[in-house]
């Protein structure tokens, strides 16, 4: 009867361990769902290159995805507030995100690019941003990137939650900041009469942030390990390809 009760209690504490409950978690990931090529919604379905690589993700990890939209402002209060594990929206790393959040390695490396309305030749850089209203997405980093710009205290910084691309082009504001690699694609995919300015004026690093907790760090290590998994077999790297043309998951 004891060894028939020890038997119990180790299979019972083996079912309910953290590490075993882990194993079997369906990774919860937000993103917006608004930001092409990115992720995007088309026919109700989410598509876009973050929801493949999220997916490709979860098969090495074994794990089923379960996402969530909402503004890109209010993704990190769902990943603080634990509805969900991660965000898969272009994250930069930042000094001050990893402050709060633990990260994987880079799967994405690009860089900050200025955007004007074609045949605006009074901006051709960064530098020409000066007496000028310049859109960036609500809670991005890209409004941080400008006010650590020298003359920051010239540029004239609006906050959008959506529609920078058209409002630029309306001429409602003289440019905005975004990737290049999703400005790239804004410019070819969309009928808006937009132009890149100038060079990329900062190296951009996205990754997952995952709380800084014991769970978080080892579902962090669990989806980093995947990444260099599909790193090595190719699959980001087709991925990318198929979005983009070209390989943006190496520097």
């Amino acid at each position: 009867m004891k060894t028939l009760l020890l038997s119990m209690i180790t299979a019972l504490t083996l079912v309910t361990s953290p590490m075993a409950l882990a194993q079997d978690k369906t990774l919860r990931v937000g993103m917006s769902g608004q930001y092409f090529p990115f992720t995007f919604v088309e026919q109700d379905q989410l598509k876009g290159f973050e929801v493949d690589v999220m997916n490709a993700i979860g098969k090495e990890l074994g794990r089923d995805v379960e996402y969530s939209t909402a503004a890109f402002s209010g993704l990190f209060g769902m990943l603080g507030s634990g509805r969900i594990d991660t965000v898969a929206n272009q994250i930069t790393i930042t000094d001050a995100r990893k402050q709060k959040y633990v990260f994987t390695q880079p799967y994405v490396y690009d860089g900050a690019q200025v955007v004007v309305k074609k045949g605006n030749d009074d901006i051709k850089g960064v530098e020409d941003l000066k007496g000028k209203k310049v859109a960036v997405n609500l809670g991005s980093n890209y409004e941080a990137l400008l006010k650590d710009l020298p003359y920051a205290d010239e540029i004239d910084i609006r906050t959008y939650e959506s529609n920078i691309e058209q409002d630029t082009a309306l001429g409602r504001v003289d440019a905005f900041v975004m990737d290049r690699i999703s400005a790239s694609q804004v410019i070819k995919e969309k009928p808006l009469p937009l132009a890149l300015a100038g060079k990329t004026f900062s190296k951009i690093e996205n990754a997952y942030p995952f709380p800084d907790t014991e769970e978080g760090r080892a579902l962090r290590d669990e989806v980093d390990q995947a990444i260099t998994t599909l790193r090595e077999n190719g699959t980001l790297k087709k991925i990318s390809e198929t979005w983009f043309g070209s390989d943006i998951t190496t520097p």
